[in-house]
């Protein structure tokens, strides 16, 4: 199909609402040359014009530079609908609702960790279960999980899984309101009894990290941050529960859909009316899976700090294990941003997508305000990954998000033809990188060159304006399902 793609900037494209009928609003791509031209071979841009379609939506449908085609809406899209008149729609979230990221600082460096991380890896595998079906047994019962669901992190580390602290330097402090325990069906229960702790399968994962360069000193202060230091990034999100959330109002939402007689290019993109019931249940029913992911990298954590504990005889107070940040990248979120020169209260929808505040914005923690927001950005298995920090061009070109990682070029079935597990094992081996992986496939499935380079996709969003890097982290060793 002709696509009329417009080049507005250095790093950003357009497809005007006359490039498709029906189109309501433009299109954004926030991408280089080469980029765009991976973004070009999926049905990414195709998914982003059939989203446009869509009513009450505020601005323009965005795609970062990670997009790729996902689940009827691009993954690295972001969407406002008018908060007083708009829609919500579980597919443009996604499914791992509030899958997210978590980075966990320590005082150590690189050579105290060398001679022991053998050991460590071996820990941190054995003490955080992943793949599919993965289950941690740690004594709750099913009060426990409808607590969870409804107060977040804060609920399991009152149970002694972290420190008090740990929840300032969470997004939401680690619990979304309005959670509705109710609207959760008893699959997606069972499902999430015993799957908080757990990684899952995919692309989540466990890596330990070394800061190999600071481009940001100043920010880098504030944050902790320095050269050589160890850190452990965490990519996980709601697992079964969230997924079974998702499933469950899709297809509550294709009912609403038959019921009020609406139209749809792609069925995938259903939705209901805000304040309609069908809407109102589904952010209940959202906000806890979002609250039950906080809790599973919560718990995760508190395995990562007794991991270190075994391997190096030593308290994770004594070894700086403080948390940086945990941020989602799946999420519906009621804020506040300018449009088109209107404040509007809207709910955001970022799919893949990171939301990336500057500084003096009151959802940043006090310790960060002062400089802007911390931005995770993982890499693929044996690449690198970024810390950057929210700009104030996020504000005005993104409403207020970044990307979430590299995105994906090759589809997992491709990767599984064309790329061995021997060449991703010898990759690693050449970069004296650890690896634990509990289903040989994944090694093929999430193979670096499966996805776009994490180095290009970042200079993007710097140049956009969107964020800006504080440090590029070197994998030391990856723990996967």
């Amino acid at each position: 199909m002709f696509m009329d793609i417009e080049k507005t900037g250095d790093v950003r494209y357009r497809l005007s609402r006359e490039s498709q009928q029906g189109m309501n609003n433009d299109v954004s791509v926030y991408a280089s040359e080469s980029l765009m031209q991976k973004i070009k071979n999926d049905h990414t841009l195709q998914q982003a014009m059939n989203t446009a379609t869509l009513p009450s939506i505020a601005g323009d449908v965005l795609v970062m530079p990670d997009g790729h085609e996902g689940y009827g809406f691009p993954i690295g899209g972001v969407i406002g609908f008018d908060a007083e008149n708009g829609v919500v729609s579980p597919g443009i979230c996604g499914f791992d609702i509030n899958c997210g990221v978590r980075l966990i600082k320590t005082d150590l460096t690189e050579k105290e960790v060398g001679s022991r991380i053998t050991h460590l890896s071996d820990a941190l595998f054995k003490n955080i279960p992943g793949g599919v079906g993965s289950r941690l047994n740690i004594g709750l019962s099913p009060r426990d999980l409808e607590k969870i669901a409804s107060e977040g992190a804060g609920y399991i580390i009152g149970k002694g899984f972290g420190l008090p602290e740990d929840i300032e330097h969470t997004e939401e402090n680690g619990c979304m309101s309005g959670a509705d325990f109710s609207r959760v069906s008893q699959m997606a229960k069972s499902r999430g009894f015993n799957e908080l702790g757990t990684l899952g399968a995919g692309n989540h994962f466990l890596e330990v990290q070394r800061i190999g360069k600071i481009f940001d000193e100043g920010v880098a202060k504030a944050y902790g941050l320095h050269e050589g230091q160890i850190v452990v990034m965490v990519h996980t999100g709601s697992r079964g529960f969230g997924h079974q959330i998702c499933s469950d109002y899709l297809r509550i939402f294709e009912e609403y859909r038959i019921k009020k007689g609406i139209s749809l290019v792609d069925k995938e993109l259903c939705y209901a009316r805000v304040g309609d019931k069908e809407a109102e249940d589904y952010l209940g029913a959202m906000k806890c899976a979002v609250n039950f992911a906080f809790t599973n990298r919560q718990i995760i954590t508190n395995s990562i700090r007794k991991s270190f504990e075994e391997t190096f005889s030593r308290s994770a107070d004594s070894m700086g294990m403080e948390m940086l940040y945990d941020v989602a990248h799946n999420i519906v979120k009621l804020e506040e941003h300018e449009v088109d020169g209107t404040r509007m209260r809207l709910y955001v929808h970022r799919k893949g997508a990171t939301r990336a505040f500057p500084k003096g914005r009151a959802e940043i923690p006090v310790k960060y305000r002062g400089v802007g927001q911390p931005v995770l950005i993982p890499g693929s298995m044996g690449t690198a990954s970024y810390v950057l920090v929210g700009k104030e061009g996020s504000m005005r070109e993104t409403l207020g998000s970044a990307c979430h990682g590299a995105g994906r070029v090759m589809s997992r079935h491709q990767a599984l033809r064309e790329i061995p597990a021997e060449k991703t094992f010898d990759s690693l081996k050449r970069k004296r990188v650890e690896i634990r992986i509990r289903t040989r496939k994944l090694v093929s499935e999430e193979a670096e060159w499966t996805y776009k380079d994490i180095d290009e996709v970042v200079r993007v969003v710097e140049k956009a304006g969107i964020a800006a890097p504080v440090s590029r982290n070197i994998p030391v060793a990856v723990v996967k399902g």
